[in-house]
């Protein structure tokens, strides 16, 4: 039997993580001080990555290493060799794409940005415009 005494969620906590859609439209947009935007940068399959902050969501693509040279991160910016670092690609709206060069250890990068780096990344990204017409 365990020792920690169980967690109490209240109601709105359990609508807002079980059904956000009607959490949305009994409160609204804005979330409470007790429950930050998320915001980070995840490893996805196939060496892509996804950038997430709050609600919106961008898919890295990684591009084929070509050259020699160092690369410069643009998010925690230190200088990486290609084996450290590579080029990723994000469409941001109907024929626009931004290039970024990213750390491969993506946990290590965002450790040494910070949330501040992280949040700098988000706003250059965001926000992704849809890529088809209504």
């Amino acid at each position: 039997m365990s020792d920690t005494p169980p967690k109490n969620h209240s109601a709105r906590d359990v609508l807002r993580e079980l059904f956000p859609e009607s959490y949305r439209e009994l409160f609204g947009e804005a979330q409470g001080q007790d429950s930050p935007l998320t915001l980070g940068l995840y490893p996805v399959a196939d060496g892509r990555l996804a950038l997430v902050h709050g609600d919106q969501l961008a898919e890295f693509t990684p591009l084929d290493p070509k050259g020699k040279n160092a690369l410069h991160c643009d998010l925690c910016h230190f200088t990486r060799s290609r084996q450290e670092a590579a080029f990723y690609r994000v469409v941001v709206a109907a024929r626009r794409t931004r290039y970024v060069t990213l750390c491969l250890d993506t946990a290590a990068c965002q450790r040494r940005a910070g949330t501040r780096g992280l949040a700098t990344l988000a706003d250059r990204i965001f926000p992704i415009e849809p890529s088809y017409a209504d």
